[in-house]
């Protein structure tokens, strides 16, 4: 008889691009260990590397291939990448791994202006014994209010388009939503419930990671029920990336007849 999965846990993690808050380390394998001690089931990773060729000659700890491959090979995780900026060196984007199987769906581009060229990935993940899949979307938005009011309409029609309303969904990420108004915006409008509201009554801060002041990162769920929420801190997250790490432990939400 199958196994089934009793809980799910849910990271969620801009990993500035595999190096240090200030751009002067390679923080790859740090970041790589500290991530196998979380054990997660479901990881969104935001400012994903798929290519840097610069940072390749440069740094010889830099890994040579895509580096959603290289923490799927080490973590033991499928993997799915969605690019959501090219330059001459490379690219980058979101990231989404999973301990069960991984259906990769589509990268929903919510760029709004040249200069922050942004998306959500849209993934499927299947747990054991679980009845329907889990819809993840991985997103990372804009640095400006208005932008990201664009933006939350975007992913709110792709959201009621795409997604069955009694489908089990994560939207996970960096929302740089320093002025805290997606919470109203997304549980209002799609019926979202969001991790940390849910379980501390309050968002948590995520940035910057020595010393961190702003909420910027996000759990949201639909038709799943939050255990806990918590947020990575002190060392050596604080020596990772310019961001925090959050976590959120879900399970299937009852049904009533």
């Amino acid at each position: 008889m199958m196994n089934k999965t009793t809980s799910l846990i849910i990271t969620s993690y801009n990993i500035h691009k595999g190096m240090s808050p200030l751009n002067r380390f390679v923080r790859v394998q740090g970041i790589a260990d500290a991530l196998k001690a979380v054990n997660p089931d479901i990881l969104c990773l935001q400012e994903v590397q798929g290519q840097n060729l610069k940072r390749m000659v440069k740094y010889n700890e830099f890994p040579d291939q895509s580096q959603h491959e290289w923490f799927g090979e080490f973590l033991k995780l499928e993997n799915s990448y969605g690019k959501n900026c090219e330059y001459d060196n490379g690219h980058h984007g979101n990231a989404v791994l999973s301990r069960y199987p991984l259906d990769p769906k589509h990268n929903v581009n919510i760029t709004v202006n040249k200069l922050e060229q942004r998306g959500v990935l849209h993934c499927e993940v299947q747990p054991l014994g679980w009845e329907k899949p889990v819809v993840v979307l991985c997103a990372h938005l804009n640095l400006f209010e208005h932008d990201r009011q664009k933006q939350y309409q975007t992913i709110m029609q792709y959201v009621r388009n795409e997604i069955a309303p009694d489908q089990p969904l994560i939207l996970a990420g960096d929302f740089n939503d320093w002025k805290k108004r997606s919470c109203d915006i997304l549980t209002g409008e799609l019926g979202m419930t969001e991790a940390f509201q849910f379980c501390h009554h309050k968002l948590l801060a995520t940035f910057p990671a020595m010393l961190p002041i702003l909420s910027l990162d996000r759990i949201y769920v639909r038709n799943l029920q939050v255990k806990r929420a918590w947020v990575h801190t002190g060392k050596p997250w604080s020596e990772l990336s310019d961001h925090l790490p959050i976590s959120a432990e879900i399970i299937e939400k009852k049904t009533t007849l």
